[in-house]
């Protein structure tokens, strides 16, 4: 927990260093979706919720094409095409990674569950307070009044 708690707020204080709007988070996994689009809401990073269209990030003819700075995966098994697509134009890239994700092609890691419905509310929840912190928007913890509940998918 201690290394996790670490990792997100060194991810925060990277991010907060991009302009948000070149900031691409990207959920496949159902479970994963809500809370990216709150992240999103929060803190004005580019949301890709559902479905990863093959060439968002490598083809400039693409409807969906898209060309961020950095890449935030929720899950690099589940979210292989964006992983795959943002080594191929050489983006940084950081996941969220258990125990059963390879980190070959991550850059940074933040160790946590990342299928639980809960677990990743409350990664999002932790990691959109941190960004704002860093970025001077919030001072404090209690000015983010925005709920873990706010974050977390149904089920």
């Amino acid at each position: 927990m201690k290394k996790t708690d670490e990792r997100i707020k060194a991810t925060a204080k990277f991010l907060a260093k991009y302009d948000p709007a070149k900031i691409l988070v990207v959920s496949v996994r159902q479970y994963g979706q809500k809370p990216v689009r709150k992240l999103g809401e929060k803190t004005g990073i580019q949301v890709l919720d559902g479905r990863f269209q093959p060439g968002t990030l490598t083809n400039p003819n693409a409807k969906t094409f898209l060309e961020p700075e950095i890449i935030l995966l929720t899950d690099p098994l589940a979210d292989i095409q964006a992983l795959h697509e943002a080594k191929n134009i050489g983006i940084p890239v950081i996941a969220l990674c258990d125990t059963n994700n390879e980190t070959k092609y991550i850059d940074y890691v933040i160790p946590t569950n990342n299928k639980g419905r809960r677990a990743l509310a409350l990664i999002y929840w932790l990691l959109a307070r941190a960004i704002l912190r860093e970025q001077g928007k919030i001072q404090s913890d209690e000015e983010f009044t925005t709920t873990v509940e706010d974050f977390e998918a149904e089920i």
